[in-house]
């Protein structure tokens, strides 16, 4: 069975240096940095072991919660962990004031773009790069 936990950077850290898609790491500082403001830490646990995480603050002050970063390990996917920390995390958003969540992701991560639009986002907008596969693609949801 999986557990939610809550504000455990250092796993958190920790999980994003084992997921594949994750090319340039962030630093500590740059987590820190970040994470000044009103923000949630989620870290799902199989066995007491961490297999996922999801990390998210007030980026804007809009009534949005900037769900910033998440990953679960390949080993555990398609065993809805990423589900149970999206769930978790819209749920605090809505608890805690905020209207809606934006993400931002890039064009070449199709499944969290698929993930994204089956749990009702929709485009907002994007950022052209090149190759254009690094283009970032953003999305809202309404809570």
């Amino acid at each position: 069975m999986i557990h939610i936990k809550e504000n455990r950077l250092k796993e958190a850290v920790q999980l994003s240096t084992q997921i594949p898609e994750f090319e340039n790491l962030y630093e500590s500082v740059e987590f820190q940095k970040r994470l000044k403001v009103k923000h949630l830490i989620l870290t799902a646990n199989f066995q007491e072991k961490p297999v996922g995480f999801k990390i998210g603050y007030e980026r804007d002050d809009d009534g949005s919660f900037y769900s910033w970063m998440g990953g679960v390990l390949p080993k555990f996917r398609k065993q809805c962990v990423a589900e149970k920390l999206a769930d978790y995390q819209e749920r605090w958003a809505s608890e805690n004031g905020y209207n809606f969540i934006r993400i931002k992701t890039r064009k070449k991560h199709k499944a969290m773009i698929a993930f994204s639009l089956k749990r009702g986002f929709r485009f907002t907008g994007e950022i052209p790069k090149i190759p254009d596969k690094e283009t970032r693609i953003w999305m809202e949801k309404t809570l």
